[in-house]
C-alpha cells in the first residue's frame, strides 16, 4: 500500500499528527495493539496544566489552549493544589513559582478538600488554570478529523521491519507492506526500537513506569469539585474520578519498553505519603494500573526531522504532556513536514529538533 505519510504509533501523539497531515496528502497510520491509545495515552491523568513542565513544555501546552479552548466538552474546571508539610518550604515555594500558584491559608485549603490534616499540612497554594481533559473525547475528534480526509487506522499492524527504499520507506506487518515518502516515528516508549528497525540511530529515550490507584471518595465526601492535589516536589498526586479519586506515587523508575502493571510496594509506599496528607486512611482499592511515560535525554519533547535523514520523522518524548500539548506539538509537525511556515518561534523550534542531540 502507497501513501504520502506513514505514521508509526497510534496513542495521542500519532492520532493527532494524522488528523493534521490529512489535509495535506493520504495518510496511514499503523498501530501495533487492538485499540488506539492502547499504552501511555490510555492512561493518562487526564489534566490540562499548561505551566507544568520545562520552558519549551510549557510554550507548546500554552499553544495549545486555543484549540482546547474551540472544541466543546473536551476540557472542564479542575484547579490544581499543592499542600507542603514542615521542612518542605523550599520545594513548595519553587513549586508555587513555577506553576504561578498563589498561597492560600490552610481554612480555605480544608474548606475545599475537607479531609486535609490540620497536624501536617502547614502550607497550600491553589489556582484555576488547570482542566480535566476528556482525552477519549480528544482521541475521537482528531481521529475523525484524520478519517473524514480518508486517512486510514490499521490495528494489528505491529511493525516487524522497516526498509529505506529509493522512494521513501517500506514497512512490513503481520497484515502487509506500507510504503511512503515520509515516516513519522511516534511510537512512544519504542521509538528508539522502532528508530534501530529503520537503520537511525537512537536517541536514548526512557520509558518510566508510573503507578496509579483508584480508591473509593474519602469518607464518603463528594469529590467532583476538589482540586487534583500534589506533594510539592510531586511525591505523590490525588484526582478526582467519577466520584472516586485516583492516586499516584508519582514514581519514575526507568523500564524497558513493555505493557506496564503497577508495582505493589511502589504504589503501596505512595498511598503511604499521600494518607500523611489527609485524616481518611486508604483502606480500600477499586482498581490499579500503570503507564509508561518516556522522556529524551534532556525531558523535551522531540519534534523534527533526523538529523541525517529528514524523511524520518521524530514526534516523540512526550513524557506527561502528551495530551496537553498534542495540538501544538502536531500542528508544527506537519507544518515542518509540509513545509509551511510555523506558527512558533525560532527558539521553540531548535529546542525540539533532534538536531539538538548531536
Amino acid at each position: 500500500m502507497h501513501t504520502d505519510f506513514l505514521i508509526i504509533g497510534g496513542g495521542i501523539a500519532g492520532v493527532s499528527a494524522a488528523a493534521r497531515l490529512s489535509q495535506h496528502g493520504k495518510v496511514t497510520l499503523l498501530e501495533a495493539e487492538s485499540n488506539l491509545a492502547h499504552h501511555a495515552s490510555g492512561r493518562s491523568a487526564a489534566l490540562y496544566e499548561p505551566r507544568y513542565g520545562l520552558a519549551p513544555v510549557v510554550e507548546l501546552s500554552i499553544a495549545s489552549g486555543e484549540y482546547f479552548r474551540a472544541q466543546p466538552n473536551v476540557l472542564s474546571p479542575r484547579g490544581i493544589m499543592i499542600l507542603g508539610r514542615p521542612g518542605e518550604d523550599t520545594a513548595f515555594e519553587h513549586d508555587i513559582a513555577d506553576m504561578h500558584l498563589p498561597e492560600i491559608a490552610f481554612d480555605e485549603a480544608r474548606a475545599l478538600v475537607p479531609i486535609l490534616n490540620p497536624e501536617t499540612v502547614t502550607r497550600a497554594a491553589l489556582a484555576s488554570h488547570a482542566w480535566d481533559i476528556d482525552t477519549d473525547l480528544l482521541l475521537q475528534n482528531f481521529a475523525r478529523e484524520a478519517k473524514a480526509n480518508a486517512a486510514e487506522f490499521h490495528l494489528n499492524a505491529r511493525a516487524t521491519a522497516i526498509t529505506k527504499t529509493a522512494k521513501g520507506w517500506r514497512v512490513t506487518t503481520a497484515n502487509g507492506e506500507y510504503e511512503a515518502a515520509i515516516l513519522i516515528n511516534a511510537s512512544g516508549a519504542w521509538v528508539d526500537h522502532t528508530a534501530a528497525m529503520a537503520g537511525i540511530t537512537p536517541l536514548g529515550f526512557q520509558p518510566n513506569r508510573r503507578s496509579m490507584a483508584r480508591i473509593p471518595a474519602p469518607g464518603g465526601h463528594d469529590v467532583t469539585h476538589w482540586p487534583m492535589m500534589f506533594g510539592c516536589g510531586e511525591t505523590w498526586y490525588a484526582k478526582p474520578d467519577a466520584g472516586a479519586l485516583i492516586v499516584s506515587p508519582a514514581e519514575e523508575h526507568p523500564m524497558e519498553p513493555h505493557d506496564a502493571w503497577a508495582d505493589d510496594m511502589v504504589l503501596a509506599e505512595g498511598l503511604a505519603r499521600y494518607e500523611e496528607f489527609v485524616t481518611e486512611p486508604v483502606t480500600k482499592l477499586l482498581s490499579n494500573w500503570a503507564g509508561l511515560r518516556t522522556f529524551s535525554p534532556d525531558r523535551v519533547l522531540v519534534i523534527g526531522p533526523d538529523a541525517r535523514d529528514p524523511s524520518f520523522f521524530w514526534l516523540a518524548g512526550q513524557g506527561g504532556y502528551g495530551f496537553q500539548s498534542s495540538p501544538a506539538a502536531s500542528q508544527l509537525s506537519a507544518d515542518l513536514i509540509i513545509g509551511t511556515p510555523p506558527n512558533a518561534s525560532a527558539s521553540l523550534i531548535a529546542s525540539l529538533s533532534p538536531a539538538r542531540f548531536g
